[in-house]
């Protein structure tokens, strides 16, 4: 299965490459997301905590950046003028839970980029608060192939709007540069704007488990 965008005024038969930043402490739940976003021709950029996430978002201060370094530098994972369509993340995570993560990424310059965050917990009160503060979907683990479909909407969002790239070829931290290979794609906004009622899970009548 393809995410596939509703593409018109271009004689471009290629789709466009989405990429997903995907945030979870979990390698089993990781390598599940790599296998799944690479069958549906996307690609993904994997991370193990909210701060890691942020520091290739180039979000955290040179403090902060300090005492979240590790062996394996985030930065090593970024690649030239890379773009990121759409943000992943679990719920429940030692230190910056994927909550404090949405949050941190709607009050940025990256307020614009879809965040989807995912839970094995079916907690109604967990699923408000993250749709109130601004994610697109709340899905509940472990993911299917069939899941991903309901991302198609919210990935060609972020080509409505021009997309971010990580610029890595500047030390500073906070330098975000603006790409602009999608200006020859015009998206259908009917396509890239989902009915609300349907990207908003029903609460009433879900189980606390």
């Amino acid at each position: 299965m393809e995410l596939q965008a509703d593409v018109s005024g271009t004689q471009q038969t290629q789709n466009p490459h989405f990429h997903v930043l995907a945030v979870d402490d979990s390698l089993t739940e990781r390598k599940l997301l790599e296998r799944l976003f690479k069958e549906s021709s996307c690609e993904v950029t994997l991370v193990d905590s909210g701060d890691k996430a942020l520091e290739y978002l180039r979000l955290l201060d040179s403090q902060e950046s300090e005492s979240t370094a590790s062996s394996t530098s985030t930065r090593s994972l970024q690649k030239e003028g890379l773009k990121v369509n759409l943000i992943m993340t679990d719920y429940s995570m030692p230190g910056m839970s994927g909550y404090d993560l949405l949050k941190r990424v709607k009050g940025s310059s990256w307020k614009d980029i879809p965040v989807v965050v995912m839970s094995s917990e079916n907690v109604p009160s967990r699923i408000s608060m993250c749709l109130e503060e601004g994610a697109e979907e709340f899905l509940l683990k472990p993911l299917q192939l069939s899941d991903l479909k309901k991302l198609q909407p919210h990935l060609l969002k972020s080509l409505v709007y021009p997309s971010k790239v990580v610029n890595s070829s500047t030390d500073s931290g906070n330098d975000i540069a603006m790409n602009s290979t999608n200006n020859n794609v015009v998206i259908k906004r009917k396509a890239a704007s989902p009915d609300p009622l349907e990207r908003r899970p029903k609460l009433q009548g879900l189980a606390v488990v």
